[in-house]
């Protein structure tokens, strides 16, 4: 299959909002508001392997279009490897800023987001860390962005998202994204893996969607059903579907992703299912 990159330099809606959860230059959360009234938060974390040449920027269609939809939205950024991300950067800069923006925010935009829990979304290596931010409260203790209670998430939505740490590691996916993250595979690292890996962390306590395409060719697809089933996960495959093509609101795939998340947000306006699911 042809992959579609153009969203990675498509120009994008600029944010309504920008705020820091931190000090740092990627200490930062884009924010997209509902046209009016108060909207369902959902918070987006972006891919690219964890690698620091792919930012938050080509979630821009994706953030505008919900908030078209009446969602308020917020893409935070973090470290990534090649610029001081990696363990255990990536890690605590992710769960502040997931702890920080819903309040960020809700300050930043009075009368714009409506309270209680979010929804988690996250794309490619930015689902690994949706559905890892989910479960902070099971990480082992002393574990880098380990919360002591659970965090206030709705649900997670992973769009071809990397569930396994450890194989990503022994694939070599992405010439060693998961080592480079890590510093290393899990036979070097194994408490790492521990508190980082959704494949060795609790199945989701949230209702979660996966969604991706069979002929994915960056994340492979039997990763995603091995986790899936292992869990008992919602996975809706999306035939014809690139990599890419669950995060642009252009792509044959966008009704689907946004029925998904429909499923999360409005709870009883979708039906729940535990199960593969293929396009009919």
């Amino acid at each position: 299959m042809a992959e579609q990159r153009d969203i990675l330099s498509r120009p994008g809606p600029q944010p309504d909002v920008t705020m820091r959860y931190g000090e740092l230059p990627d200490q930062v959360v884009d924010g997209w508001l509902p046209a009016r009234g108060a909207g369902q938060l959902v918070l987006v974390l972006h891919g690219g392997y964890w690698r620091h040449d792919v930012d938050r920027g080509y979630l821009a269609s994706l953030a505008a279009d919900l908030a078209g939809r009446g969602y308020a939205v917020a893409c935070p950024e973090y470290r990534r490897t090649g610029d001081g991300g990696g363990w255990p950067a990536t890690f605590t800069d992710v769960a502040a800023a997931l702890d920080a923006t819903p309040a960020l925010l809700a300050a930043a935009a009075p009368g714009r987001v409506e309270p209680g829990p979010a929804v988690y979304a996250g794309h490619s290596a930015g689902g690994h860390l949706a559905l890892w931010g989910a479960l902070r409260h099971r990480l082992p203790p002393g574990a880098p962005g380990r919360r002591d209670t659970a965090p206030p998430v709705r649900g997670v939505l992973g769009l071809a998202p990397v569930c396994d740490l450890a194989e990503t590691y022994r694939r070599g996916l992405d010439l060693g994204a998961a080592g480079a993250l890590m510093g290393g595979g899990p036979g070097k690292h194994p408490d790492r893996y521990a508190a980082a890996d959704p494949a060795a962390l609790p199945a989701p306590e949230v209702p979660t969607v996966l969604l991706q395409g069979p002929s994915d060719g960056r994340v492979p697809i039997v990763l995603t059903r091995d986790y899936a089933g292992r869990h008992g996960l919602r996975l809706i495959e999306l035939d014809g579907a690139d990599h890419f093509a669950v995060v642009d609101p252009a792509a044959p795939a966008w009704p689907r992703v946004l029925t998904a998340l429909t499923s999360l947000a409005r709870p009883g306006n979708d039906r729940p299912a535990s199960r593969t699911e293929t396009p009919v």
